[in-house]
C-alpha cells in the first residue's frame, strides 16, 4: 500500500466490508499488557486504513489530507449515538430534554477530539512526518472547534476546559538563623530584713 504502516484488511461477509474486520500487520504481536489507549489507538489506525482503501477512488494514506479527514469525521456521524438538537428543536439548549425529539444523532465532540488525537499519534508512529500528518491539519482544528460550539449550545453543555486543581504550594522552610534569646534581665532585689525601715 505505502510505506507508511502495512495495513491488511480483511472483508467481513456480515458487516458488508465496513470498517470493524480489520489486522496490523507491522511485524510485532499485539500482547496482551498493551494499554487500553494502544489498543484503542491501533483499532482506530486500522479503521481510518480500511476507510481509505474503501474510499473512491482507493486512496494511498501518503495523499490523504485534511479534507479527507475531515471526509471521514463526517463519515463516522452516521455511526454516533449523541442528540444534538436543530435550533427549531423546542430543546434546543437543554441538556436533559423531557421528551424525545426527531433530531439527529452525532458523534460526540470530545469523542472525535480523541480520535483525532489518537490518528494523529498513531500516523507519526507508523512513519509519518509530522510537518506532514493530515490530523493536525489547520481545517480539521477548525473542524473540531466548530462542532464543539454547535454541540455546547444545542445540548446546553459547557465544554470548558476543566481547571485542574493545583496542590497547595509547599511551603519550603526558609533558613532563619536561631537567633539564642536575650540573656535574662538582672534585677536588684533588695534584701530587706524584718528590721530595716521601708522606704
Amino acid at each position: 500500500m505505502d510505506s507508511i504502516g502495512e495495513m491488511d484488511i480483511f472483508s467481513n461477509s456480515q458487516n458488508g466490508g465496513t470498517l470493524t474486520n480489520v489486522s496490523h500487520n507491522s511485524g510485532t504481536s499485539s500482547s496482551s499488557t498493551s494499554s487500553r489507549y494502544e489498543n484503542q489507538k491501533r483499532r482506530d489506525w486500522n479503521t481510518f486504513g480500511q476507510y481509505l482503501k474503501n474510499h473512491r477512488p482507493p486512496l494511498a494514506l501518503s495523499r490523504c489530507s485534511g479534507a479527507h479527514v475531515l471526509e471521514f469525521l463526517r463519515y463516522l456521524d452516521q455511526f454516533g449515538k449523541t442528540k444534538v438538537h436543530t435550533p427549531i428543536c423546542p430543546f434546543y439548549g437543554h441538556p436533559n430534554p423531557p421528551a424525545p425529539c426527531p433530531c439527529p444523532l452525532r458523534q460526540a465532540w470530545g469523542s472525535l477530539d480523541a480520535l483525532i488525537g489518537r490518528l494523529r499519534a498513531a500516523f507519526e508512529e507508523n512513519g509519518g512526518k509530522p510537518e506532514a500528518n493530515p490530523f493536525g491539519a489547520r481545517a480539521v482544528r477548525l473542524y473540531l472547534r466548530e462542532v464543539r460550539d454547535l454541540q455546547s449550545k444545542a445540548r446546553g453543555i459547557s465544554y470548558e476546559k476543566k481547571k485542574r486543581k493545583r496542590p497547595p504550594p509547599q511551603q519550603i522552610p526558609s533558613l532563619q538563623l536561631q537567633v539564642p534569646p536575650p540573656p535574662p534581665v538582672a534585677r536588684k532585689w533588695s534584701i530587706r530584713c524584718a528590721d530595716s525601715p521601708r522606704r
